[in-house]
């Protein structure tokens, strides 16, 4: 029997996500970002969907554009922290990716070093997230420097990115807007791009050019004490598993370490193989809730490396191997973020290698 505890991906789901971030941003462009192997869901699964449905890929380093050029993708994929060594540049200009710069040691490793292929270049403004970028400023004179040289595409692009975006009518994003907005260069056509997930759905006048959704794509909510659900998203990672024990305790009876927590009744507990090395957050509230053979329960007890306990007793029905949801349709993932005091995000991300064992849905169900 093959340890049941994997992720699965829902291929319409992600389409739907899609389909959402197109009403929303009808005239732009869209650069999906699968950075973190696709949010934790997969680049090679993710990837091969949006191909061709999307203008760009954005990941976070070269090794993560390569991973997309194996998968036989030559969709343009954006570097967003741009080169870590001037080495960088000639494979990203080989592989035809685009790079960020928002340092002016990248500038000078792109100036100085020739490349056999045009590079095309995208110019971070810190507008207020005080992360990366280049000051408002400086950007007309990093912009003559890449108008100047000889091997950096005529398309030049500028972007940056809201430190407050999930906090609808917040000052700071109009600010960053206006300090963005006020960046005009007339003779210098430039793809302007600002807006990630929480901009898209609440700031149509950030969308610019192009826009750069994240964490809606998965079908995950970029706003705190709100699901995906309630925005019209689907879930595209489902996070699954069966019950592979069963025991009938009498009252007063610790379960897991610690002994945290103990039966108040003769009690029914059932035994999930996940655990935190699988990317199942340990740090989870009493009374976390867990979809059952159909139904909710909650889990009892700590969680540990390898498994969990979910309290079956009043659903006498289930048995070894009932289907377990730990989060998808059922549980939505920042239900389980938010007892876990973190976010969605985290989440998604730290499934482990042997947690995901990913299988797209289609094939689950065929």
């Amino acid at each position: 029997m093959t340890r049941p505890t994997r992720i699965y991906c829902d291929r319409d789901a992600l389409l739907h996500n899609l389909n959402i971030i197109k009403q929303c941003a009808p005239n732009q462009q869209i650069m999906a970002m699968v950075k973190a192997n696709a949010y934790g869901c997969g680049v090679e699964v993710v990837v091969p969907i949006l191909d061709k449905k999307v203008t760009s890929f954005g990941v976070a380093s070269l090794e993560e554009a390569l991973a997309i050029r194996h998968l036989d993708v030559n969709s343009p994929c954006v570097l967003l922290q741009g080169v870590f060594s001037p080495e960088e540049y000639v494979v990203a200009a080989k592989a035809n990716f685009q790079c960020v710069i928002h340092h002016p040691l990248q500038l000078s490793w792109l100036v100085n070093n020739r490349l056999a292929e045009p590079l095309r270049i995208w110019v971070k403004v810190d507008t207020g997230m005080h992360r990366l970028g280049f000051l408002e400023s400086e950007i007309a004179s990093v912009l003559a420097a890449l108008r100047d040289c000889p091997w950096v595409s005529s398309d030049i692009g500028l972007m940056t990115h809201f430190a407050c975006a999930d906090e609808v009518n917040n000052l700071t994003n109009k600010a960053q807007l206006h300090s963005f907005n006020r960046l005009t260069f007339t003779d210098l056509k430039l793809t302007r791009s600002l807006a990630n997930s929480a901009a898209i759905l609440s700031m149509p006048d950030s969308h610019a050019d192009m826009v750069r959704p994240g964490i809606m794509l998965y079908g995950v909510s970029p706003f705190p004490n709100q699901t995906g659900k309630a925005l019209g998203l689907r879930p595209v990672m489902h996070f699954l598993s069966e019950i592979t024990a069963i025991h009938h305790y009498p009252a007063d009876f610790p379960i897991g370490y610690g002994a945290t927590w103990s039966s108040k009744k003769p009690s029914i507990i059932g035994v999930v193989p996940v655990g935190y090395a699988d990317g199942y957050p340990r740090h989870i509230r009493p009374h976390t809730p867990i979809w059952v053979n159909g139904v909710q329960t909650e889990i009892v007890g700590r969680i540990s490396m390898d498994m969990l306990s979910v309290d079956l007793t009043n659903h006498p029905d289930a048995k070894i191997g009932s289907p377990i949801e730990l989060w998808g349709d059922n549980i939505p993932v920042e239900v389980i973020a938010e007892s876990a005091g973190t976010i969605g995000y985290e989440l998604l991300t730290k499934i482990t290698k042997r947690g995901r064992n990913t299988t797209l849905m289609d094939e689950m169900n065929s």
